[in-house]
């Protein structure tokens, strides 16, 4: 159990540097807006799937391509600024979730399931989400 709080905390650290990386350090212009949504590392630290999406569905695969390209650069950067023992090697991967997440809503809109984002407080007033 101590071993997958170890490896979930070193998930979040490694995701939020990357996105401090990709925000300040790389001169990439075409991964400067990309959004890291998650990191999942292998229990021995050889490797970390690093999930990501930008605003722009559709440039993701040419970012994928350009994240390729500088990934070595982007290890050196999470060396410098992470206290490991071991650095993973990092694999970049588009995140479709929030596109899957869009699909269902829409099947649901579909079927006539209108989601209803108000949420009634205590005065019986309505907010919107």
């Amino acid at each position: 159990m101590s071993n997958n709080l170890r490896i979930s905390r070193v998930n979040k650290e490694l995701q939020r540097e990357l996105a401090l990386i990709f925000a300040s350090r790389v001169k990439k212009e075409s991964v400067k807006t990309i959004i890291i949504t998650g990191v999942e590392c292998s229990k021995d630290l050889e490797r970390a799937k690093v999930y990501f999406t930008a605003i722009e569905a559709r440039k993701c695969p040419g970012m994928l391509k350009d994240l390729n390209e500088i990934k070595g650069a982007v290890r050196g950067l999470l060396a410098e600024n992470i206290k490991l023992r071991k650095i993973p090697a990092l694999e970049f991967v588009i995140d479709t979730s929030s596109a899957y997440g869009a699909k269902i809503d829409a099947i649901l809109d579909g079927l006539g399931y209108k989601m209803d984002y108000r949420v009634k407080n205590d005065d019986n007033n309505e907010q919107e989400l």
